[in-house]
């Protein structure tokens, strides 16, 4: 680990790379699965957008009312959402986990930058119990910042303490990878194809 070239630090997203997330589940538990499935699909309700501003630190309580008044065809489809969150973490990735775990076993500093809601990330803290390996997580919510945002890998080098370019960054969204770039990260693309360790080998890290 004294090679300069080795990162000093692995930062892993939490969403699709640690845990298997979907809204479906949480959803259909509600509205059942077909109304699920249409909802997500919705030409009127962009979910993705609007979870992106709750991600962004956006108050639940009254990103539910807007959109309720908007659109009170899709009330209980909205509000469904985070009645039943628990089942939107479908559960771990487990190939991934054992990385995690692998690397913090050989002394790798780790720390976490995941886009979620303030509101509901402790519901991800009382499930996983890996969530303890990481130094620190930057959750968006708690920063009202979201990737891609720039300003969000300012944050995370001044809670790591280690320079951007001293570590390597994993997420599943290649839009995120691409702004981390930007910012100075070695970044990857994961897919859950077990190529992740490889990928961290080829760094020289002890995994």
């Amino acid at each position: 680990m004294n090679d300069k070239s080795v990162p000093q630090a692995v930062v892993f997203d939490l969403g699709n790379v640690l845990i298997s997330w979907d809204p479906h589940p949480a959803i259909a538990a509600v509205v059942g699965e077909a109304e699920a499935t249409r909802f997500l699909a919705a030409e009127d309700f962009d979910f993705g957008a609007w979870n992106h501003e709750l991600d962004a630190g956006r108050v639940f309580e009254e990103s539910e009312r807007a959109a309720v008044d908007r659109l009170p065809h899709w009330r209980e489809h909205i509000l469904a959402y985070r009645a039943q969150f628990d089942r939107s973490l479908v559960g771990d990735i487990a190939d991934s986990v054992a990385v995690l775990r692998d690397l913090h076993a050989a002394g790798v500093r780790l720390f976490a930058l995941t886009n979620w809601s303030a509101e509901l990330f402790p519901v991800a803290r009382h499930r996983f119990d890996f969530l303890g390996l990481f130094e620190d997580i930057v959750v968006s919510g708690e920063e009202r910042l979201a990737k891609p945002d720039p300003q969000i890998f300012e944050v995370l080098a001044a809670r790591t303490g280690v320079p951007l370019a001293a570590s390597v960054f994993i997420d599943d969204k290649p839009e995120n990878v691409d702004a981390a770039r930007a910012a100075g990260l070695d970044a990857l693309v994961f897919v859950d194809d077990g190529t992740l360790r490889t990928q961290l080998r080829e760094r020289g890290l002890p995994v």
